[in-house]
């Protein structure tokens, strides 16, 4: 996936719960809130390497209160929960459009697979962390 696809629309739907993006190549996404802020590219989510990267459920009734424009190659999603770090580049959004069905499986998988649902507000460390890490103070970033 080339960062060179533009989007051509990205337009917030009516109740914030999805973001709807259109790209160059033709190709429509209509990004489920909770999807974008569990899957948010941020250290906090991420981690600083795959092994660090936080499982987090509760957000099924999640929404977008802001999209900003962060210079030409990306926006700055702001979600009720207050989350608002994560910087969602071009070929992201388009690969988290692209690879909606693998990713929502393997979430809710993971989700199951930590003791965690949709609804209740609380998020798993990574497997094999001993619970610190980006978000706890441990991760040495804050």
């Amino acid at each position: 996936m080339s960062e060179d696809l533009w989007p051509t629309e990205i337009r917030l739907s009516a109740d914030r719960r999805s973001l709807n993006v259109a790209f160059e190549d033709g190709a429509r996404y209509a990004l489920p809130a909770e999807y974008l802020r569990v899957s948010s590219p941020s250290a906090e989510v991420q981690g600083h390497s795959p092994l660090e990267r936080k499982v987090i459920g509760g957000k099924r009734s999640v929404a977008i209160l802001a999209v900003e424009p962060v210079g030409n190659y990306a926006v700055k999603l702001g979600f009720d929960d207050m989350h608002d770090t994560g910087i969602y580049g071009w070929g992201y959004l388009h690969t988290l459009g692209r690879e909606y069905e693998t990713r929502w499986n393997t979430y809710l998988a993971e989700l199951a697979e930590r003791g965690l649902d949709r609804d209740t507000v609380r998020h798993a460390p990574a497997k094999g962390s001993g619970g610190g890490g980006c978000g706890s103070g441990s991760c040495g970033c804050h």
